[in-house]
């Protein structure tokens, strides 16, 4: 019944084959659903990793903010142009805050933009500020027009301290990150944000959707892709029969 509210036909497909090969229960079905797990697959620059995050078991009701935020983020609904500012970008979420609420997820809450903090004599603003039910927690939100920077979590990290001291009520959890940029480097994201006593996340957000036909071919790739390396994980003497050339071809194609 779940998959009757899936109206995309590829989608309905894409979800009934998975959940068939996961095992997945009624909540983690609703779960990929809800985040777009399909979509977010296409657009994703590691979509093997994706697939595999999709396939973990949450234990409980307990969820990491690395599973409460999406990555990327698709804001198709901005209807934005090709050059725009940072507070153009801002602007534009503001205007269409039920449809940002809507991709962010049902756990987040508005809380404000440009909340205003000061250090020493300097003052800074947040651009956006929400609340995660589930996590609970206070999740500020930068906003990159952008590739990432490292520079840009150690900007993040001083608004996190600030938050943590400032603004953290009673009985919440530290305040979580989300550095939203137009791109980033996956090793550059990975040697700024791992290992920091705040919990930094960078996500990257696409303001148009790929065609169709385009998604399902990328998610056929993926599937042949986690698949094969499973094989060959399992039976690597099946493939003593292939010349070396096309062993070779196949593995930096499928395992690097």
């Amino acid at each position: 019944m779940r998959l009757l509210s899936v109206k995309n036909d590829a989608a309905r497909a894409f979800y009934e084959s998975e959940a068939l090969r996961e095992g997945w229960s009624v909540c983690q079905l609703d779960r990929q659903v809800n985040s777009q797990l399909y979509e977010r697959l296409t657009l994703s620059r590691n979509k093997a990793a994706l697939l595999a995050k999709a396939a973990e078991r949450a234990p409980g009701d307990t969820i990491t903010p690395e599973e409460a935020i999406k990555d990327p983020f698709v804001l198709e609904f901005l209807d934005i142009k090709d050059e725009y500012s940072e507070s153009d970008l801002e602007e534009a979420l503001i205007q269409r805050l039920a449809d940002f609420l809507l991709e962010l997820g049902d756990d987040f809450a508005f809380v404000g933009r440009q909340r205003r903090l000061r250090i020493d004599n300097t003052w800074f603003r947040v651009d956006l500020l929400f609340f995660h039910r589930r996590l609970k927690c206070l999740v500020v939100v930068d906003l990159k027009v952008g590739r990432f920077s490292y520079a840009d979590a150690g900007q993040m990290h001083l608004y996190l301290n600030y938050a943590r001291e400032h603004w953290m009520k009673p009985g919440e959890n530290p305040p979580v990150g989300l550095i939203l940029c137009a791109g980033k480097g996956s090793a550059e994201a990975r040697y700024a944000l791992d290992n920091l006593p705040n919990k930094i996340l960078a996500a990257e957000y696409q303001t148009v959707l790929p065609d169709e036909r385009l998604i399902a071919e990328e998610l056929e790739r993926s599937r042949k892709m986690l698949w094969m390396r499973g094989e060959w994980a399992k039976k690597p003497a099946s493939l003593s029969g292939l010349e070396s050339t096309s062993v070779e071809t196949w593995r930096r194609q499928f395992l690097v």
